[in-house]
């Protein structure tokens, strides 16, 4: 809907390189830069720094500036079209988007072009946000580093020779590198969290259906375009925003989120305020280690820094797990159910799983035998586990009754190398501290993955090898807002996003 703005805005200052998208849309509107000559901008950077990282799977350019000058005009006749008014944005190829090839990874969808967007990205659109491209994924959206046949391999824009993360890997090496301003993300095993940790960027795993999947890849493409409402059976992933400063993920997340089409003739959905309205009134709970997924002695370090700038702000701070929360049995039940969510995936043959089954006798064969346990699962089983899960955010709703948030590392590593020799099962990664199992960086993610609670990611430090190092901000269910005004304050205090060198 359309609606008059201020011509009398004053001029503002704007980095048009690694600004926020809320510094953006303010230039634009007081007339610093045109949504134009800002999604030129955008394109130049991509032509100049892409190559390096190989962030994108389609480029949107002619589309993109006529959508550009289209909002110029609009605005030039006192209107907007919405809050992200000529705004130049990146979307995860997992995500349809109507006359924008859409791949995932899938080398059977190379040429396909959706007919319709995905819900969110519709959301985005109608908002007014332009979208600059597609950024890389892995396969079905299924790695925590980002490669496929279709598109190659995407670099870390801190170390090209380390991987993005992933699965929105492309997304967070664009933001990190200043090729767009927001990304549209999703989170099933870390996929947001996970890169935007990698890369130094800023991402929120939102509450669990919180906005709606539809149109996501996978399930494959079907007669029906864009896709499904999976909220039904979906008890894990979720989309969520991505930027390099806390402040545009709320922005984000205020366009995208709200109920599914077919249940807004019922529902309506409107962000809550954060609990606090100053730092120092938080209270907040931590862990910065647990013998169950030994953490990186210089991530440890960074995430018991950021507890203690926290407490010398007056913040209250405690540290330990909550009451009911065991952290080896909350990944145990999580990673029966990712299986069992994944195993729609047509890459699940019998034929896969047996011969999985066969690499039990692996050092790590606990790890993979639940995973197929949960490939396998039946239905009275999967009933069993979900009530585990929700029985997980009792436990958390209890303790944040008295907390208002819990922090604690994004993963047990940073950014490694690329590895891509074996499948996941047999990946041995290098850490600068000792070797790791590839699966042990998908534990710190599952606490909030299995009880569908809120976090807000954000960098807040390096390594000694110069190496991002981000923090989980976990809060109460379906209060997203909390984390994100949270996150915006800790980012005040612990100096925010950092441009990678090289990309100026």
């Amino acid at each position: 809907m359309k609606k008059n703005i201020s011509k009398t805005s004053p001029r503002i200052k704007f980095d048009p390189d690694f600004g926020s998208a809320v510094g953006a849309l303010k230039a634009i509107g007081a007339g610093v830069i045109s949504s134009k000559e800002l999604t030129k901008h955008v394109f130049r950077r991509i032509k100049k720094h892409n190559e390096k990282i190989n962030a994108f799977v389609t480029l949107n350019e002619e589309q993109a500036l006529k959508l550009a000058r289209r909002a110029d005009q609009t605005l030039a006749k006192g209107h907007v079209l919405g809050p992200l008014h000529g705004l130049p944005v990146v979307i995860k190829d997992q995500f349809r988007t109507a006359g924008l090839r859409t791949t995932c990874g899938f080398r059977e969808l190379e040429n396909y072009v959706p007919r319709e967007n995905a819900v969110a990205v519709q959301r985005l659109v109608d908002a007014g946000a332009i979208i600059v491209g597609k950024t890389n994924s892995p396969i079905g959206a299924s790695d925590i580093q980002t490669y496929n046949k279709v598109t190659g391999t995407t670099n870390n824009p801190w170390d090209a020779k380390k991987t993005s993360g992933g699965s929105t890997g492309g997304g967070a090496a664009a933001l990190a590198a200043g090729m767009g301003f927001l990304e549209l993300g999703s989170d099933l095993a870390g996929s947001i969290r996970t890169p935007s940790n990698f890369c130094g960027t800023c991402g929120h795993k939102s509450s669990l259906n919180l906005v709606p999947f539809q149109g996501a890849i996978p399930p494959l493409p079907s007669s029906i375009d864009p896709g499904i409402n999976l909220e039904g059976l979906n008890d894990l992933a979720v989309v969520g925003p991505m930027a390099r400063w806390a402040e545009d993920l709320k922005l984000e997340l205020s366009v995208i989120a709200g109920p599914a089409p077919e249940n807004a003739a019922a529902y309506r959905w409107s962000m809550p305020k954060p609990r606090k309205t100053k730092l120092s009134d938080y209270k907040i709970g931590f862990v910065t280690d647990d013998p169950f997924c030994p953490v990186h002695p210089e991530i440890k370090a960074t995430v018991a820094s950021v507890a203690k700038t926290l407490r010398a702000q007056g913040v209250k701070v405690r540290e330990g797990w909550p009451e009911g929360i065991v952290f080896s049995d909350i990944f145990e039940t999580y990673f029966k159910l990712l299986a069992a969510y994944v195993s729609q995936s047509p890459a699940f043959t019998d034929s896969v799983i047996e011969m999985m089954k066969l690499l039990f006798y692996m050092p790590f064969g606990d790890t993979q035998r639940r995973f197929v346990e949960g490939l396998t699962i039946s239905h009275k089983n999967w009933v069993e586990l979900g009530l585990i899960r929700l029985q997980s955010r009792l436990a958390w709703q209890e303790y944040f009754k008295t907390f208002d948030a819990f922090l604690m590392p994004a993963n047990c590593v940073p950014a490694f190398a690329h590895n891509h020799e074996r499948n996941m099962w047999g990946r041995i990664i290098e850490a600068s501290d000792k070797l790791r199992y590839y699966v042990e960086t998908f534990k710190w993610i599952s606490p909030a993955t299995l009880a569908g609670l809120p976090v807000t990611l954000i960098p807040v430090g390096m390594t000694a090898q110069n190496l991002p190092v981000g923090i989980q901000i976990m809060g109460p269910y379906m209060e997203d807002a909390t984390t994100l005004d949270l996150a915006a304050r800790i980012e005040k205090v612990s100096g925010g996003f950092t441009p990678p060198p090289g990309y100026d």
